[in-house]
């Protein structure tokens, strides 16, 4: 197929003036700081966090010199801990003053036949992409209830949570359950004013991804794509400040593929 390069990443257009994310496993190269940096470019102020601290403080570093004017802060939080994910929306109501939006990116995958599998390598999967979007949701309801003041939540999910793909069970069946908790979260949300959204990339290629992943398998799946290529990152950032936006405010409950569509 061929391939069409991606297009300059657009400018801001202030869609998040005034407003203040959350954003997790936001460090390094993926779509998570990419999102960061999207969000501050549409006017917002942003709490990362991630469970490596150097790479949290050297992105926050990395941020704040590119946005002078915007505040960017870092919190260490490992989503597999209940008790870090409750402190990680206090800490960032309490240093933001207040949270509008979190961005529930945090995820694991890995690339094993269910044959193979073992039940840790199940659990870690699940417990981090799914189990962790759940317990920050969680978290972030309870503060937007008491709150009073509405707010937005975006999910990463992914096309695999509707594809089929070889040693991809655990990972596939994590992001298919955070559709499900996309929707019936956003049911239950309305009554807090509050949106819950979700987006589905099907792949979105950068440093990190490249570590774990080989490049004849990278290479293959982006041929398949509509465009000839992967997404790159800022391409899925866009449109979680889309959803995150009042662009999108009759909006909850879905979940929006950044892919071409191949169920």
């Amino acid at each position: 197929m061929s391939s069409f390069p991606a297009p300059p990443k657009p400018a801001g257009h202030g869609l998040l003036a005034g407003r203040s994310a959350l954003i997790t496993a936001a460090a390094g190269t993926g779509i998570g700081s990419a999102t960061a940096d999207r969000l501050l470019a549409e006017g917002a102020d942003v709490v990362i966090s991630d469970r490596h601290e150097r790479r949290l403080k050297e992105t926050v570093d990395e941020l704040s010199a590119a946005y002078p004017d915007r505040k960017v802060q870092g919190v260490p939080c490992d989503v597999s801990s209940t008790a870090e994910v409750d402190n990680l929306i206090t800490t960032a109501a309490q240093l933001a003053g207040r949270i509008d939006i979190l961005v529930n990116n945090a995820g694991l995958g890995g690339e094993t036949p269910v044959v193979d599998m073992t039940d840790e390598q199940w659990d870690i999967v699940v417990d981090i992409t799914l189990t962790g979007t759940f317990r920050a949701t969680r978290a972030a309801l309870r503060y937007f209830r008491d709150a009073g003041h509405g707010g937005v939540i975006v999910n990463n999910a992914s096309v695999l949570g509707w594809r089929a793909q070889p040693g991809q069970a655990h990972y596939a069946a994590a992001k298919a359950g955070v559709m499900a908790l996309t929707r019936c979260s956003a049911l239950e949300a309305a009554e807090y004013g509050v949106r819950i959204n979700a987006v589905a990339p099907s792949i979105a290629r950068h440093a990190f991804l490249d570590k774990v992943t080989s490049a004849e398998l990278l290479d293959k799946l982006a041929d398949r794509e509509a465009f000839g290529r992967a997404a790159e990152p800022w391409e899925i950032a866009t449109t979680i400040a889309m959803l995150a936006s009042d662009y999108t405010s009759y909006l909850t409950g879905e979940t929006v593929s950044v892919s071409s569509q191949r169920a």
